[in-house]
Parts: structure tokens; sequence; C-alpha cells
């Protein structure tokens, strides 16, 4: 295996799936599945790049949607089709019931509403465990206020026709937080277990990232198996299946200065292609280069902001550190850029979409490529 050449990639911006590190991600996954009592699902609103869904369909037992397009896209993969969304439209529901093996409402009131339309399917309550370890607000679904989930003092009983509880509370978290949270739900909602048959974990499990405790996480679920033997857990990660598995290669069109400050504006857009680095926010890593904090000075090298393509003027990161300055021409590869990147993309601008590409056998491999139709047709 040999790392992404950026120059062959033939036009940018693109996403690239590097194929070998895919293949190791899906190995780790389903090695946990036979050390562990616990069945993963692909969470679509992850990643959907679905050229790969048929690998990821060997090691996960089906898929998870948040919308009825969802659905549809997972139902052509996965022979599991587990639904969830804050509220449901009800023109679509009757198609959403007919693409789902199970379906988990939001509130009492939602299901009071559906419940006599969901036929043989197994339904679920999101419940919300008020247990918060997602530092920024915009993330955390445990929030004071949060719309998402019936918390434990509004569900002193499970109404007839519930047979499992679905928590969702975690961004990217560890062993140990999934450890806090089932501690938490325990606590909370266990007068409920004795009727329920699953249970679903949600995502933000980071099981495929070095540092994570998989000892923990077979401890934390075995313990808990062996307590409550007729329940079946669930996990639902989107990023756990793609972490470090790509990125996004651009190319500097121009150098700009202003007041000392340097900026290369590349052919990508920040607003537009990796919408989490403006809404987080965060600074993605770039190959070759260091970010610049207080605690890492430019030194010998070449401070620089790279900055998008779109007429926003808060779309740039950085600064980072580069060895040699870039100029025109320069690739820029932008790392772990697989994950909520291209399911959030948006043409602000009438900026194209970026390619989706593969890295496979030192080769690469357009997938997708979008055009003027792509941004015509989707407006009116």
């Amino acid at each position: 295996m040999t790392n992404l050449n950026p120059f062959e990639v033939d036009q940018t911006p693109a996403f690239v799936l590097e194929y070998d590190k895919f293949l190791n991600n899906l190995a780790v996954i389903e090695d946990i599945q036979k050390r562990v009592p616990v069945r993963f699902l692909l969470a679509l609103k992850g990643f959907a790049m679905h050229s790969v869904f048929g690998e990821i369909a060997k090691v996960a037992s089906g898929a998870t949607a948040s919308s009825l397009n969802e659905a549809l896209l997972a139902a052509e993969f996965f022979p599991e089709v587990h639904v969830y969304a804050p509220a449901y439209r009800p023109l679509e529901f009757d198609r959403i019931v007919s693409l789902s093996t199970h379906i988990t409402c939001n509130s009492l009131h939602e299901y009071e509403r559906y419940k006599h339309k969901l036929g043989k399917v197994l339904t679920g309550l999101r419940i919300n465990p008020e247990y918060s370890v997602v530092s920024t607000e915009l993330y955390n679904p445990c929030a004071n206020g949060s719309r998402l989930g019936i918390t434990a003092s509004e569900l002193p009983c499970l109404p007839d026709g519930i047979t499992g509880l679905h928590v969702h509370n975690l961004c990217e978290n560890g062993a140990e937080e999934l450890a806090g949270t089932l501690t938490q739900i325990e606590r909370l909602y266990d007068h409920l277990f004795g009727e329920i048959t699953w249970l679903n974990l949600g995502g933000g499990h980071l099981v495929t990232r070095s540092t994570y405790d998989r000892a923990l996480l077979q401890q934390t679920l075995v313990d808990f198996h062996q307590r409550y033997p007729h329940i079946q857990l669930i996990m639902e990660p989107g990023a756990a299946y793609v972490w470090e598995t790509g990125v996004l290669v651009a190319t500097v069109l121009d150098v700009v200065e202003n007041h000392n400050i340097v900026t290369a504006i590349l052919d990508t857009s920040f607003a537009a292609h990796m919408g989490d680095c403006l809404e987080m926010p965060y600074t993605p890593r770039v190959r070759g280069a260091k970010i610049h904090s207080l605690e890492t000075e430019a030194g010998d090298g070449y401070l620089v902001r790279l900055g998008g393509s779109s007429c926003l003027a808060g779309d740039w990161v950085g600064p980072y550190v580069f060895d040699k300055r870039p100029t025109v021409g320069t690739r820029i590869v932008f790392e772990d850029m697989m994950h909520y990147t291209m399911v959030k993309t948006n043409m602000f601008n009438g900026i194209a979409l970026a390619d989706i590409g593969i890295w496979r056998d030192d080769q690469y491999t357009v997938v997708r490529r979008f055009s003027y139709s792509d941004y015509r047709n989707r407006l009116s």
C-alpha cells in the first residue's frame, strides 16, 4: 500500500477514499462484532458513498436512515433499515414504513399519531439520558432544552407496541463515555428493560480510532448483556467506518496578502465542501503542514491561511505553517475528509460539488463527477 499521490488526481477538488485504509476499518468493526454482543449499523447521515456499500454490507447488519431519501438508498443495499427522524412528514410515512424493519419515534405524541400505521415494524422510542459529554452545543443532543428524545420523567411506562429504546448522545467519543452513558440509561430507565428486546446506542462511537479502548467497550457491553441477555444491543456509527480513510485534494488558484496575512485561495470551499470546519469550528489537518497556534510558532516556515473559493468572507481556515510557501498549482491535501463531508456539501455560489474518487492499487479512479446540470436541476 502506498500513500495517495495528489497529482494523480486529475481534477480537483476531489474527495478520495483510500481503499486499503477503509478495508482496515471494516476489519476492526467485524472483529468487534465477533467478540462483543452488539450489532453494527451504518448511519447514512455520516457517510453515504454508496459505491462502497457492498463492502460495508458484508460487515454491517443494516443501515440507519433519518429521512425517506436515506431509507430508499439504504433499502437498496442492506437487509435491515432502521429509521429515526425528529419528526416524520405525514405524506412520507407510509413509504418509510414499507422500507423499514425498525422505526423510532421521537415523542410519545408522535407514536400515538402513527401507531396504527406501523404494522409489524419493530418500533422504539428515543430517550434522552440527560448525560452530556459533547462540549460543542451544536452537536450535543442532551443540551438543556433539547428537542431530541424523551426524558425519564416523561416515561414511567412503555406504551403498548413499543419493543425498543434508542439513545444518541455521543459525538466522536470513546468507550469511557459509552460506559457512562449505559450507567445513566440503566439508572434512569431500567424499570423499562423487562419490556424491551432491543437497545440502540446510536452513533458517535469512534471504535476505529487508534486510541479507542476496545477492551473497555467489550467489558462494558458484555457486562450489560449478562444482566439483560434478552436485550439486543445495537450501535450505529457513521464516522467509524471511514475514520482516517480519505482526504479532500484541492489546488491553489491564487495567493493574496493583506496586512502581512498571506492566504492561499483554493478551488474548494469550506462553506460548500467542508461545512463542519466552520460550524464546529475546527481546523483540519493538512498533509505536509502544521496547524499554527500560540504553542507552534512559524519558525523558519511560512505562515499561510487557506481560503475557500466562495464569496463568504469567513470561508477560510488556519493559519498553517508550511516548509515551502504554497504557490499557484500547489496541491493541498486535507486529512480525514470522508465522514460528515460529502453528505453535507452544498452548491453555494454555484460552486460545483467536489469529485468523488477512490485510490486503490496505487491508482486513482473517479467514481462521480458533477456538472452544471446537477446545479441547475436542484433549483426551480
